[in-house]
């Protein structure tokens, strides 16, 4: 089990590094064609994304379910809600430590804004709007496979997005999804790795 547990890890982190890889590579090409494809209603659409696809967001949705499953006297769901408000917190914290850390100015940000580096309205890499969103489903993922893929297409949205609002390179998105997906599997791995509780 414990090399099954290896060669998984090993090839997640050559899967990762190769989409990393790719991602910088097509930066500004998808930058340019998102900026050249872009319209009014759209645009509205997609701001409302982000707008509610932050971590506040998140955050109450997961303790509202928190409430239902205590409220069910369900431990099983409280355990996963409570991972899932974990590794919420974790991929938040991260992801503005390593935003700090790099400097990394948005696609949107003019030149004048750039001695403003420590806002967050300047801090690109990675997205926190990802990293927080992907780490919070990527535990339910984990714990119960079914419903977590069918939420997946709520994090891929919030980082499309991102992208269509000139707030995050192709990189921002794809780097904070993998920051969202190791913070779900180490809160999984130490919290929730339980046969009662994990759906195959």
């Amino acid at each position: 089990m414990k090399r099954a547990a290896v060669f998984y890890w090993l090839i997640g982190i050559v899967i990762a590094a190769i989409a990393i890889a790719t991602a910088f590579y097509f930066d500004d090409a998808v930058r340019d064609f998102i900026a050249q494809h872009q319209n009014a209603m759209m645009r509205n659409f997609m701001r409302n994304v982000s707008l509610y696809g932050d971590w506040p967001s998140h955050l109450v949705l997961g303790l509202l379910l928190l409430g239902i499953a205590w409220r069910r006297q369900s431990k099983k769901w409280m355990r996963i809600f409570l991972s899932m408000l974990m590794a919420l917190a974790i991929a938040g914290v991260i992801g503005r430590g390593i935003q700090i850390a790099t400097g990394r100015a948005r696609p949107s940000v003019r030149t004048e804004e750039v001695r403003n580096r420590f806002s967050a309205k300047y801090n690109a890499f990675p997205s926190g709007h990802v990293a927080a969103s992907t780490a919070f489903f990527g535990v339910l993922v984990f714990a119960r496979r079914r419903i977590g893929l069918a939420c997946l297409p709520i994090p891929i949205l919030i980082g499309l997005s991102r992208m269509y609002l000139g707030a995050h390179y192709l990189s921002d998105v794809i780097c904070a999804a993998v920051l969202g997906i190791v913070c779900a599997a180490v809160v999984w791995r130490f919290l929730l790795r339980d046969p009662r509780i994990t759906d195959h």
